[in-house]
Formats: structure tokens, sequence, C-alpha cells
């Protein structure tokens, strides 16, 4: 693995020159990332679904990115469509000039049911998005940067990649498992100088969590037992994700960032 170079500390945090390949940019912690690492230098393809029916695309923060004066290619693929996945990482190298420094695996969905009455379909999408997907495409990552000796990879895990939740039996075993990828493909390709981290959000205020944030005793609850005293916001992961983006972390490896205003300490 390549020393941490010995320049001046804000250097280490610059990615001009870095082509970032990120999923779940749409809204939300995704897109605050991913508005975040073009503020850095660093430029951008987007992982979006195709717009369905009339409905128009979703270029929010596409649009934000490019009226920051950085590159921000969009290629298209269903994450829950595993197919179209195995082929969205050379497509991704296609509108970079062939070149990914950096995957973000942040999008991710949830299904909320008593575990009694969950249905399969719902196990199999929030597995096959949550899980299956940044596999395979960490897997086509790996497979570029190995071979080049240079590449960052940082999944979007969870609270739940430590706890059991409830009624969200699919997403904690999808979160779970993904902490101990990011574990088990780091062991792998730290020596080739490839870090893979996670970084674990706590409660956020998200449109992933809009029926906790309507209930207003779980509402509750869970602020008064959070050491911060509020939800995290997006833009709470600017800095998380510039750090593990970029040459400040080149010694950390298989690490779970947790972002979540003290919850685990608790």
């Amino acid at each position: 693995m390549e020393h941490t170079p010995s320049i001046p500390s804000p250097s280490l945090f610059d990615l001009s020159g870095r082509n970032v390949l990120i999923t779940g940019a749409s809204r939300g912690i995704g897109a605050a990332c991913a508005i975040a690492l073009a503020q850095a230098g660093a430029a951008l393809c987007l992982v979006l679904r195709e717009p369905q029916g009339d409905a128009p695309p979703n270029l929010a923060t596409v649009d934000s990115i490019r009226q920051l004066g950085a590159t921000a290619q969009v290629v298209h693929c269903d994450l829950n469509n595993l197919d179209s996945v195995r082929g969205v990482f050379q497509k991704a190298l296609d509108a970079m000039g062939g070149r990914i420094d950096v995957l973000v695996n942040c999008a991710g969905i949830q299904r909320r049911s008593p575990s009694l009455d969950f249905l399969e379909t719902d196990w199999d999408d929030v597995l096959d998005v949550n899980l299956k997907s940044v596999w395979l495409l960490s897997q086509a990552a790996g497979r570029h940067m190995v071979p080049r000796r240079q590449g960052k990879i940082i999944n979007f895990c969870s609270l739940l990649t430590f706890q059991g939740g409830i009624t969200v039996p699919a997403y904690a075993a999808a979160k779970g498992a993904l902490g101990q990828l990011t574990k088990a493909l780091s062991n792998e390709w730290s020596q080739h100088n490839v870090q893979v981290n996670g970084i674990c959000p706590g409660y956020i205020a998200t449109d992933m969590n809009e029926k906790l944030l309507a209930d207003p005793a779980r509402l509750r609850q869970i602020t008064e037992r959070i050491p911060a005293a509020r939800w995290g916001d997006p833009i709470d992961f600017a800095g998380p994700i510039i750090f593990l983006a970029s040459r400040a972390s080149q010694y950390v490896c298989g690490e779970l960032l947790v972002v979540d205003g003290g919850w685990m300490g608790r």
C-alpha cells in the first residue's frame, strides 16, 4: 500500500482529477455526498434509474454538480435488475474515459413489516438492492482497481449493521452482511492499494425514514436516545465521504465509520 503523501494537510482532501461512480445520488444522503465530492474537485458519474412512465428524470443533483463547474455524467440502471447491474460499471468506465478511482455504494431501499408477515418478494428486493448489487459493483470495481493498484470503495451500511432493528428483517440482514463484505474485501485488496470502508448512518431525516418521522411517539423515543439531541441531516456526511474518498484516509482499511450523533456510543 502507498504511504500517505507528505503534503500540506488540506491537500490530502483534494479530489481534483479523481473520477467517482456513485449510486443513490438522486436525493438524501447520496445527493449530499455527490455534491460534496464535486466541491472537493472530483468528476462524478451518477447511477440513476430510467424515468418511469411520463415522470421527468430526477436530475436535480446532476444540475447542482454542473452548476459548480464539475463533471456529472449519468448512466442508467435499475439496481433491482441484476442483469442491468452487471453491465453498469463498464458503462461508467466508458462515460468517464476508462477510469474510476472511487466507487460509492449509497443506494438502498427499505421494507417494513412484522417478520411473521414479511413477504418473500420484499426480502428479495431488499437483499438484491442493498447487498447483491453492492457486491456486483464492488467486484467489478475491484477487477478495475486492483490491477491499477489504486482505488477506494465506500459502502453505506447502517446502525442495523450492528443492531437488529424492529420490523426490518431484510434490511438488517442486508446491512449486517454488507459490514462483513466491506471487511472481507478490505482484507484482500488493501495490499493492492485499494481501500474499502463503510459509513454507517444513524437516524437521518430522509425519505427512507418518513414513516418514523411521521410517528410522533416513535420520533420522540428515538430523538431522546440520541446524545446529539437531533436527527442527522444529509449534509452531515459531506466530511466523512470526502475523508474516505481522499488520500487523507490512505491507511484506513475495513473501517465502519458510524455517523449517528452518538447513538452507538450510548
